[in-house]
């Protein structure tokens, strides 16, 4: 009967709803990885959790997933938006840039790691054939949850990226590979490699097609959802577009997640990108939620302590190969070496579309269903632990970071050019480092956050740990040998102290120093800083002038009112600092007069 609800059928949605919505913000309250949270959750009200129980307590029913497949097309479409999400980010002109890396790292990684892989189980007993499917398929890394937790923009990300955007392009080859090696079909006159050639070509005349309409199609799409003011419009249009490009490439034989990718490179071009992402954005954490669901659902409990021994070891030997490899290819190609660690150990946990290739041998006949059955469950237990494996190798990356032989010490050698010194590298010392480099000045950044400079380190930046609330700190720095000191450090008391005993080792030093307020400001030049930058006060100004002109008042007033209320922080400041001469609040311009 038309508009009779079945309570029974809204069972699954409240299990992911109650997870997304409860569950998860109570593990975030505990600091808990979201991924984490929603395996558990899997695994909790799976077929091996409480699902199992159904039968004896009917009422588990409504708290249970007891059809992993049910949601299967949910769990999909999160990994679709997360490739789509990922595009919206890129270029063109960035993949072009990254062709090195994708096409030589990430092919090395993938080969290397599955040669090893296959080797190992070679030894241990396995067929040739069997051992090259299942080296491959432990070789794939995960995409779902390696990037969101890295992104694509800082040092590990560009690296892990690259590598994961090849083993996406390639997940379809090695399908075909291994049906090729199928005893069946590997006696065939052509052995399987016709379907391959002609399932590339096709899937090459597709994705041209796309490029080309994509390019003048897309700008005309959004351009229309964007006229009709309407959100919903907007969203159904966005998704659509994501829909359409991953069908089209799964009719053409290639990966949907490739037209999911390749859609999200189209919008960037467009200048819809970031409406764009921002409307899908909910609708991808969700759809991933569902994805990391069935993972924890294909866990059973019973299984691993039954056979936890070789579980483990067979964990803990793909782990170790592919960090051995991932690391090596990556220092060799020029990365850091803690950088290098934390990419390999980060990615060194099996892939879910390593539970795609394990079917795909497995339907082959390539290895038996009980060796498939058995990585599988190594496979879900490498998800599992991903975040863990990521927490590990971020703290062993900051280690070799911070023992690291590079530090731009000492500034006085007589054989290396004085350098600025930069106290502080939080987001105004970040800046002020960013445009000394712009422009060519030598410089050293100092901070007592070691997280911090393990991740400047990452990024090329010239910066030693240091905590200079302690006087030695400040020895070692040889200021003495300095063009300058800036101290963006956001502690007013510090920074009085630091510029108070400068000053008295090096009295003819530039100090450059960061303040919140007026008073501050004359803290500093009391204390002998030599120009004093307060950040409220220029802040300040600025949006008051900004908000004059919009209202309508006339430029000249405006600016003539602005000059008068810094003057009289200027003489404010000089009275409470008992300055002889007004300071500066900040350089003037060539034009403006003084």
């Amino acid at each position: 009967m038309a508009g009779v609800i079945d309570p029974d059928s809204f069972s699954d949605s409240l299990v992911i709803l109650g997870a997304a919505g409860l569950v998860i913000p109570g593990f975030a309250r505990f600091r808990i990885s979201p991924v984490i949270g929603f395996i558990l959750v899997g695994l909790a009200v799976g077929p091996a959790g409480l699902g199992s129980l159904v039968g004896q307590y009917p009422w588990l029913y409504h708290i249970t997933i007891s059809n992993s497949e049910a949601i299967a097309p949910f769990a999909e479409l999160g990994i679709i938006l997360l490739l789509f999400s990922i595009g919206l980010e890129l270029s063109f002109r960035r993949l072009w840039t990254m062709r090195t890396q994708v096409f030589g790292v990430g092919a090395a990684e993938l080969l290397g790691s599955s040669a090893f892989i296959a080797a190992g189980l070679y030894i241990l007993g396995q067929p040739t054939a069997g051992a090259i499917g299942l080296g491959l398929a432990l070789a794939l890394s995960s995409t779902a949850l390696v990037l969101p937790m890295v992104g694509t923009q800082s040092p590990v990300g560009r690296s892990a990226f690259s590598m994961l955007l090849f083993e996406d392009l390639a997940l379809v080859p090695i399908i075909f590979l291994l049906g090729a090696l199928a005893p069946s079909i590997a006696a065939s006159p052509d052995g399987g490699w016709n379907g391959l050639v002609e399932t590339l070509v096709r899937g090459g005349i597709t994705i041209a097609i796309m490029l080309l309409l994509g390019r003048f199609l897309l700008p005309h799409i959004f351009a229309q959802a964007a006229r009709t003011k309407s959100p919903e419009v907007f969203l159904a249009a966005s998704l659509l577009v994501v829909i359409v490009s991953s069908l089209a490439t799964s009719i053409a034989g290639l990966s949907p997640i490739v037209g999911a990718l390749l859609a999200g490179l189209l919008i960037a071009e467009t200048e819809y990108h970031g409406e764009v992402e921002v409307m899908t954005a909910p609708f991808k954490g969700l759809a991933l939620g569902v994805f990391l669901i069935t993972v924890g659902m294909s866990i059973d409990i019973r299984v691993i302590l039954a056979n936890w021994t070789s579980l483990m070891l067979a964990v803990m030997g793909v782990v170790i190969v592919k960090t051995l490899v991932t690391a090596a290819l990556l220092y060799i190609s020029g990365v850091r070496r803690g950088v290098a660690l934390e990419v390999g150990v980060l990615m060194s946990s099996p892939s879910e579309t390593t539970l795609i290739v394990l079917s795909a041998a497995a339907a082959a006949q390539l290895i038996l269903p009980s060796t498939a059955a058995f990585w599988q469950i190594v496979t879900a237990i490498g998800l599992t632990i991903t975040p863990l494996l990521a927490r590990i190798g971020h703290d062993f990356a900051r280690r070799i970071e911070m023992t690291a032989k590079d530090d731009p010490l000492p500034i006085g050698e007589e054989t290396v050019e004085p350098a600025a010194v930069v106290i502080g590298f939080g987001r105004v010392g970040r800046m002020v480092c960013d445009l000394l480099k712009v422009h060519n000045q030598r410089f050293v950044a100092v901070e007592s956050d070691p997280d911090v400079v393990a991740e400047a380190r990452r990024g090329g930046y010239p910066i030693m740990f240091g905590d200079v609330s302690r006087p030695e700190m400040l020895d070692k720095l040889r200021l003495g040998h300095a063009r300058a000191l800036i101290l963006t450090m956001d502690d007013p008391v510090l920074s009085v102290r630091v510029t108070k005993r400068v000053r008295g080792w090096v009295p003819d030093l530039p100090i450059i120093a960061r303040a919140r307020d007026t008073d501050h400001a004359a803290q500093l030049y009391k204390a002998g800083a030599s120009d004093v930058v307060p950040e409220t006060l220029e802040s300040s100004l600025q949006l008051a002038e900004t908000a004059l002109i919009d209202l309508g008042v006339a430029m000249g007033p405006v600016i003539a009112s602005i000059h008068q209320t810094r003057e009289d922080l200027r003489l404010e400041i000089k009275d409470a600092a008992d300055m002889i001469k007004t300071p500066k609040l900040r350089r003037l311009r060539v034009d403006e007069p003084s």
